[in-house]
């Protein structure tokens, strides 16, 4: 997925727009499940997840490829601030197509760094569906959520984690399209580590989980979830191939158990996770007895919640 040489290069583009992440074994949490968890907090970079740094290399290699025009994605929210938040430099213009019902704070920060955004279709899968259309007839460039130059940006946190915390045992992350461990694969086998990679995604939106039982893809009629991050369909067959070839398991938590995840990383931490963001750390607590004295690594991939929601979980209504 990606070479010494490409790593490189989206190091240096993505630090030229954002510092690196932190990433620290939080004693709190080894204390609660006895296991040495080593936090990647993506929740605290520009635009709150591990998005922007995808956003940050793909603009940069169109502006420097001449590429200019406009551009138009789907997506529930993160990659859509990502998309802005890197264009707006190169004065790119973005359109970002969002399903009905989508967060209303993540729809406020799009068009807050400058997005036409566009309301249409139940989930992710139908939003996409509409930006493919509208890419055809407003003459903009599709950009979608899985493509090398996002996972080559987004590789760059897996390189500052096991720069700082070594070989880890294992490293828990969630799955939305891919990018995210995809780019960890990538990483770990470019860096000669042995650390095994578990996917996590929610019981409702379980097609990655599916597909990697079944060895092919298999799409859901369905992804209901409030972790709005996981809500896929429908496998992308790249990253299905990636991961296949790279992770060790896919493991499946439910919102309660993403929510119990969520509560934890205030208390323990005092860091707001999205479910998305929190569904490693509930992955690592579904294993906790077969991680005991071990090192893991969990992403925290994004803190982007809305706060009406965020105080439901936290007053355990979920």
């Amino acid at each position: 997925m990606i070479t010494a040489e490409q790593l490189q290069e989206a190091r240096e583009i993505v630090y030229a727009g954002m510092g690196p992440t932190l990433q620290t074994p939080w004693p709190l949490l080894q204390e609660h499940l006895g296991v040495e968890v080593w936090v990647k907090h993506e929740n605290h970079t520009p635009t709150g997840a591990f998005k922007v740094r995808g956003g940050l290399v793909l603009m940069a290699r169109r502006a420097r490829a001449g590429l200019t025009n406009g551009i138009i994605s789907a997506t529930r929210g993160n990659h859509g601030q990502s998309l802005p938040f890197a264009a707006r430099q190169y004065n790119i213009r973005v359109t970002i197509v969002v399903p009905k019902g989508n967060s209303t704070e993540k729809n406020q920060a799009m068009q807050a760094l400058g997005a036409t955004l566009v309301e249409h279709g139940e989930d992710f899968n139908e939003a996409f569906d509409h930006a493919l259309q509208l890419s055809k007839e407003r003459q903009l460039d599709l950009i979608g959520s899985f493509i090398p130059e996002l996972v080559h940006g987004v590789a760059t946190y897996g390189a500052e984690l096991f720069e700082a915390a070594g070989e880890l045992d294992t490293v828990y992350v969630p799955v939305g399209m891919g990018s995210g461990i995809c780019s960890l694969i990538g990483v770990r086998d470019l860096m000669g580590l042995k650390t095994k990679i578990v996917g996590v995604v929610s019981t409702n939106a379980n097609a990655y989980a599916l597909s990697f039982r079944s060895g092919a893809a298999i799409a859901t009629n369905s992804a209901d979830t409030f972790a709005d991050g996981l809500a896929v369909r429908i496998p992308h067959p790249q990253a299905l191939e990636v991961i296949l070839q790279g992770a060790e398991r896919i493991i499946e938590v439910s919102d309660e158990q993403i929510a119990r995840a969520m509560r934890l990383y205030f208390t323990h931490t005092h860091n707001i996770a999205e479910g998305a963001g929190a569904a490693a750390l509930a992955g690592l607590i579904s294993e906790r007895e077969k991680m005991q004295g071990k090192r893991a690594g969990v992403i925290l991939t994004g803190g982007n919640i809305d706060m009406d929601l965020y105080q439901k979980v936290l007053a355990k209504g979920l």
